[in-house]
């Protein structure tokens, strides 16, 4: 019978590269604490890091049978954590300034009265977009900008998980910049 533990990272890759669940079971014993501290030290959030952890080791299931690692397994598993953390940063600065600039535009019009028609428009299709989005994810989005509630507090409060509200609220966000995008685009032609 073959022991896991005692296998190296070169022999555990190949045998996940077979669809060996135990090899993967041994890779993720092996390496979730030390990824999941290293994610930490840089993003302080246990709920964010927990999701980073467990989607970089999803991933390495889903590519199993066609993964190659050129460096060592562990070098592969830090940058892959990195990578997502990038990621994960950039999705925020662009989630933020993206509706800091719709407040921003709203709080602007206001002098110009030409600005103030442009920006009561866009708030009532802000409003009306958001009414039409289907309703758990309206309530979702709403609970998400009009309270200070994490997404883990959110999901507590309607029963759903954390991962859900996430999703949620990035869904809403982007169905909101398609059709705000589409108005913003036609009052400066």
């Amino acid at each position: 019978m073959v022991t896991y533990r005692a296998l190296s990272d070169t022999e555990l890759v190949a045998l996940l590269n077979k669809s060996d669940q135990l090899a993967y079971t041994e890779i993720f014993e092996r390496y979730k604490q030390l990824l999941y501290r290293h994610a930490f030290r840089i993003l302080n959030d246990h709920e964010v890091v927990n999701d980073i952890i467990q989607e970089l080791f999803l991933a390495i299931w889903q590519k199993r049978e066609t993964l190659v690692i050129h460096s060592s397994l562990t070098a592969y598993l830090f940058q892959s954590v990195r990578n997502r953390i990038f990621d994960w940063i950039a999705h925020q600065r662009v989630e933020s300034k993206y509706l800091q600039s719709i407040h921003d535009f709203a709080e602007k019009a206001g002098f110009i009265t030409d600005e103030t028609i442009r920006a009561r428009e866009l708030n009532r299709i802000i409003e009306k977009e958001i009414a039409s989005l289907p309703p758990k994810m309206r309530t979702v989005f709403d609970l998400s900008r009009e309270t200070d509630l994490t997404y883990k507090e959110i999901g507590e409060q309607l029963n759903i998980s954390d991962k859900t509200v996430k999703q949620q609220v990035y869904n809403a966000v982007k169905i909101l910049r398609l059709k705000i995008n589409s108005f913003l685009f036609f009052i400066h032609l």
